[in-house]
């Protein structure tokens, strides 16, 4: 990893305004208690103050109602701004107001407009990289303002960063953003098809959670008891507020809207500031975070510009990250932050990547993400086997592991893999869908999961590997291309990557979900991207490949019938073909990375627990 590049402050004038005299307030108490429950955390370095309640004036004038936490001691410190529109108090007030003034940072906590007392109207995007410059111009006019600027903060609150980082400031010096965001669209929408999970989860969380943790846990649980009339209603437009307490227009428009180049999206990714930004970036997030390919695409963007860039992928979900993995999420921001704003490059790792690996939970230190890799070919076949095609030249010796396990699958199998006969096919109803289960979402059920009653059902297909006789190490991406035909001509195809152990219990890896239109028996060709992931397939376990019609509610279902899943009325059970052709690509390591490069007090973190 790149060294640390020393900065100078830019320090206020001191005959600009009066001497700064730290007010004696501490912390709110709930926030005490919450840091107090926390163990594994590098030990304070100063006590904290708290100034609540600081009206900050936004673009247009709006007050943005701010809290500055600070260290109390003599001296100069740098500034993390945290901009978040779900308030201010637990857990933000703790985990960043409060940990981070400890450790040697102003720390100006600040509500976006129109959410937590601010004034204005909250919406989606188009406010936040305005009224982020006009909170460092308020900066520049504090006494205790040293002239240097982070910013830190998950989810949205990572989405105001990159608002920011569209025109940084000349004060902008460093950025940690986790589980963040960047691309509202591919938040509620996966080519074309509505996240409708997500959208839910974020309509309650932006409404309530800035109102207080009462309204906060009110909301959830009213959520919990009516999601089904939610998700399953016809017409789905509208539905979803009795659930959410009401109708939320801005959600209306979101889910209206499932085309990525219709005008209502333009200006919403702030994608682009990745590509010419040169801001050292510490990137955070978990394989089962439901923005993990978002934080991939912010990682590629940086390097290819060529700027100071790390990365930390850990065992997590969106929410476990903050919770389970907060000891390693706060030690790798806090090293970031300490490098870039406090010239102290002491905590920074040797390399500039590290990733938990799953089914062997170890962490490992790479050069760069994906490590260097073979795309390697895996084909269905009759009877759910599942195996792996030969490299052109390769030979018996060079068959990996599960080729040298199903010789005889592999040869009855090659025929298969130069045409797009019909393979298998199974009946989806969308009056019954087909439910999603774990993987990378909003909710409480993201994460690893036993798919053995998912996979029991009719419309679920899988194909299995034999046993391996060495373990098969996958780093990098992962995709599906699939051939399919249907008997309607519209249908949605969700494909799963998943590790069978060996007392059979078959746990999913990653995923993802393409839409197909067809037209009578001729097959269309899709390539789904099935994110990112580090996994070792060990001995004795077997590769399995998982394919429904859907993933219900984490995806709007299919009607089958060609109409908008927001309008239709009307459902249409499809029947689903798979053909020959369709392929499973995995990123394999031949000579993995050694997981005992990782220092030694970093100690395998659990996984999400399996039900």
């Amino acid at each position: 990893m790149p060294s640390s590049t020393p900065r100078t402050p830019r320090m206020p004038d001191a005959a600009a305004g009066p001497v700064w005299v730290p007010p004696g307030g501490k912390p709110p108490l709930l926030s005490r208690m919450m840091r107090a429950t926390w163990r594994g955390l590098p030990e304070k370095r100063y006590e904290a103050g708290w100034e609540p309640g600081l009206r900050v004036p936004a673009a247009d004038g709006s007050p943005l109602i701010t809290d500055h936490y600070f260290p109390r001691a003599e001296g100069d410190f740098p500034t993390l701004l945290v901009r978040s529109p779900y308030g201010r108090g637990v857990p933000w007030s703790p985990m960043y107001g409060l940990l981070f003034a400890e450790q040697g940072f102003h720390v100006v906590l600040q509500s976006c407009r129109g959410t937590g007392g601010s004034g204005g109207e909250f919406d989606l995007w188009r406010n936040e990289a305005a009224d982020g410059r006009a909170t460092v111009s308020w900066l520049r006019e504090q006494p205790w303002f040293d002239g240097q600027v982070g910013t830190i903060g998950p989810s949205y609150l990572g989405y105001v960063q990159w608002a920011l980082a569209l025109d940084p400031p000349p004060e902008l010096n460093a950025m940690v953003v986790q589980v963040g965001l960047h691309d509202p669209y591919a938040l509620f929408h996966a080519d074309g098809v509505l996240r409708l999970e997500n959208a839910l989860a974020v309509g309650m969380g932006m409404t309530y959670q800035h109102r207080g943790m009462t309204q906060f846990v009110r909301a959830t649980l009213r959520l919990q008891r009516r999601l089904r009339d939610a998700i399953t209603a016809r017409p789905l437009r509208g539905a979803y507020a009795p659930a959410l307490g009401g109708q939320l227009p801005w959600l209306d428009e979101v889910m209206a809207h499932p085309d990525a180049e219709d005008a209502y999206w333009r200006g919403a990714s702030s994608a682009e500031s990745a590509e010419r930004l040169r801001v050292p970036t510490s990137l955070i997030t978990g394989w089962h975070d439901a923005l993990v390919d978002q934080t991939f695409q912010q990682y590629d963007r940086l390097r290819r510009s060529g700027c100071e860039t790390a990365l930390l992928v850990g065992p997590w979900t969106h929410t476990s990250a903050l919770q389970q993995g907060w000891p390693e999420v706060f030690a790798e921001s806090l090293a970031w932050l300490r490098a870039h704003l406090h010239d102290d490059p002491s905590g920074l790792r040797p390399t500039a990547v590290r990733v938990h690996t799953g089914g062997e939970n170890t962490w490992r230190d790479l050069d760069e993400w994906p490590p260097p890799h073979a795309a390697t070919s895996w084909y269905a076949s009759r009877g759910g086997h599942l195996t792996q095609q030969l490299s052109p030249g390769q030979t018996s010796a060079e068959k990996g592991p599960a080729e040298r396990a199903s010789t005889e699958q592999a040869s009855a199998k090659q025929d298969a893999r130069t045409d797009s006969a019909p393979l298998t096919s199974f009946r989806y109803d969308p009056a019954d869908p087909t439910p999603s289960l774990g993987g990378p979402l909003l909710s409480r059920t993201a994460g690893p999961r036993d798919n053995a009653n998912l996979e029991a059902r009719d419309d679920v297909v899988t194909f299995t590997s034999p046993p391996l006789t060495e373990p098969v190490d996958i780093l990098g991406p992962v995709s599906a291309r699939l051939s399919v035909s249907t008997d309607t001509g519209y249908a949605d195809v969700f494909t799963r990557l998943c590790d069978v152990d060996a007392q059979g219990r078959s746990v999913n890896v990653c995923d993802g979900l393409g839409r197909f239109r067809t037209t009578g028996d001729t097959p269309s060709q899709v390539t789904v991207a099935m994110s990112t992931t580090s996994h070792r397939f060990a001995v004795g376990h077997r590769i399995r490949w998982q394919i429904s019609g859907g993933a219900h509610p984490r995806y709007a279902r299919n009607p089958g019938t060609g109409d908008s899943p927001l309008d239709a009325t009307t459902l249409t059970p499809v029947r689903i073909t798979l053909h020959t052709d369709s392929v499973l690509i995995l990123p394999h390591i031949t000579d993995p990375p050694d997981p005992s490069r990782v220092p030694s007090h970093l100690s395998p973190t659990p996984e999400a627990p399996l039900t």
